[in-house]
């Protein structure tokens, strides 16, 4: 009696073993792409259901659609789908498959804002990405702020340069939001640390570190640069820095005449003493710092010596004498920020 009610047990599970067997069997097959690796959406919202008879159908698990189904309903405790897109390779099967669309990771893009850049580049950057969905096209800079919260701000220097990874069908302006964020951040934390007092705000160190930022690439002339800046704002002196007077034209080609210096303008830092009222640009953290930490010195002028880096004065004499040095008949593009106040305004350039 007890030999048969064994084999009755075995016979009825037996089957059901062989079925576990069968589909732990089908489920482990790897998966079929057409290369070693596929990218695959899901879209937010998208069903289980819809997922799996979706990948079977498209040949990549080769498992019927019932039995996909099935596990993924079965398997339901590991988590729910992500939405975005993933990165399908060859080593994956069935089970691996579904694992990764419900614990990712997604697959991140990324894409650089570099230092220097004004707004405008920035959505252009934005507008020119074809994975990131467009929310702002039409909108104008003050919507967008608007968007952000600040709508009384001015854009130019609110974002943070740097890389940022997005994932597929990520909005413009959350990139933004995000930039809006850390530049705020960046900007608190210079302030709080700072050793030069002379600026009356963090907007006011903002502008300054965008005219900083354009003014030099060269990083051991960023701190210098910034002295000079402030010495001059201490002592009413105008700025006479040429990236403030090119932000306020509209038609500028590349050329800087002494006709643009004489161009009214609230940019124009050879007519107007003090800060412009808004940055030029959106300054990295480098030209930040430099502006609340600058180099101890009394420069007073620096000029281009024509190979990035910028020679200090701290007299007009000593001035006069490097530009005489450094870009007396040198192409136009090799500017010099600070052109000695003896040159007259009313003079053409050549």
């Amino acid at each position: 009696m007890k030999t048969r009610l064994t084999l009755i047990l075995l016979l009825a599970v037996l089957p059901m073993l062989v079925c576990v067997g069968y589909l732990f069997q089908q489920l482990n097959k790897s998966i079929v792409l057409p290369a070693e690796a596929v990218f695959y959406e899901v879209k937010p919202g998208t069903p289980l259901t819809e997922v799996t008879s979706d990948l079977v159908a498209r040949g990549i698990v080769v498992v019927p659609t019932w039995m996909y189904r099935l596990y993924g309903t079965l398997s339901q405790t590991q988590g729910s789908l992500k939405a975005g897109e993933f990165e399908i390779t060859q080593s994956m099967n069935a089970v691996t498959l579904l694992k990764k669309l419900r614990r990712g990771p997604v697959v991140q893009h990324q894409m650089t804002f570099p230092e220097g850049w004004r707004f405008r580049d920035w959505r252009e950057q934005l507008a020119s990405q074809p994975l990131i969905r467009q929310s702002i096209n039409g909108l104008s800079d003050d919507e967008v702020m608007a968007l952000l919260g600040d709508n009384q701000l001015n854009p130019e220097g609110q974002f943070f340069p740097d890389t940022y990874h997005y994932v597929k069908g990520e909005t413009d302006i959350a990139i933004l939001r995000r930039a809006h964020r850390r530049m705020a951040e960046a900007l608190n934390r210079a302030w709080r640390n700072r050793t030069d007092t002379t600026l009356a705000s963090p907007y006011e160190a903002l502008i300054l570190a965008s005219i900083v930022e354009k003014e030099t690439g060269f990083s051991l002339d960023r701190g210098k640069i910034a002295r000079v800046f402030i010495n001059r704002l201490e002592m009413g002196m105008r700025l006479q820095t040429d990236p403030t007077v090119i932000y306020g034209l509209s038609d500028f080609d590349g050329d800087l005449t002494r006709s643009h210096l004489r161009q009214a303008s609230a940019y124009n830092t050879y007519l107007n003493k003090g800060l412009p009222p808004t940055p030029i640009c959106n300054p990295g953290l480098a030209a930040i710092e430099a502006v609340f930490a600058p180099e101890p010195g009394d420069y007073l002028f620096f000029v281009a010596q024509g190979d990035g880096r910028s020679f200090f004065s701290t007299t007009l004499d000593q001035h006069n004498q490097a530009v005489s040095k450094f870009q007396r008949g040198v192409r136009a593009e090799a500017y010099q920020s600070a052109p000695p106040t003896t040159v007259p305004l009313t003079k053409e350039a050549p």
